[in-house]
C-alpha cells in the first residue's frame, strides 16, 4: 500500500467525521436518508479495504461472483476484512488464495447443508383410481 493510498483515505476519513459533526441537530426528518448515508459509508470503507487486500485479478473473480452468487461473495468478503483487521494477512490476496477461500466458504455452507433435510410430503394426492369415480 503506497503512502498515496493512506492519504487518500484518510482524507476520506476526515470528511467522514466533518459530515457527522456538522449533521447532528438536522432533526427528524433526516433520520431515514442518515440510514442511507451511513450504509454507503459502510460500503465505501468495505470497498476500500477490499481494494487494499486484494490483487487486481482476485478482485475480478470476487466481481464475477458476486454476480452469480451475492451472499457468498459477501461470506467471503467478510472473512478477509476480518482477516484483514486481525493482522492475518501479510501481503496482497492472490487468485489462487481467494479460490481456496472460496472452496473453503463451499465446504462450510455444503456441511451447514447436510444438518437440515427437509421432506415435504403432500396430502390428499391424486390415485389413478380417482379418475374412474368421475364416470
Amino acid at each position: 500500500m503506497s503512502d498515496a493510498d493512506l492519504e487518500e483515505i484518510r482524507k476520506a476519513r476526515l470528511q467522514q467525521l466533518r459530515a457527522q459533526q456538522g449533521s447532528p441537530g438536522a432533526g427528524g426528518g433526516g433520520e431515514g436518508s442518515g440510514q442511507d448515508e451511513q450504509k454507503r459509508r459502510e460500503a465505501e470503507a468495505r470497498s476500500a479495504i477490499l481494494n487494499q487486500i486484494l490483487l487486481p485479478e482476485a478482485a475480478d473473480r470476487l466481481g464475477r461472483i458476486r454476480l452469480v452468487k451475492e451472499s457468498r461473495a459477501t461470506d467471503v468478503e467478510n472473512r478477509l476484512i476480518m482477516l484483514a483487521r486481525s493482522g492475518q494477512l501479510r501481503a496482497k490476496v492472490t487468485e489462487g488464495q481467494l479460490k481456496d477461500l472460496l472452496n473453503a466458504v463451499a465446504e462450510k455452507e455444503r456441511e451447514e447443508g447436510a444438518d437440515r433435510i427437509v421432506i415435504s410430503r403432500r396430502k390428499g394426492g391424486w390415485d389413478d383410481d380417482d379418475d374412474l369415480l368421475d364416470l
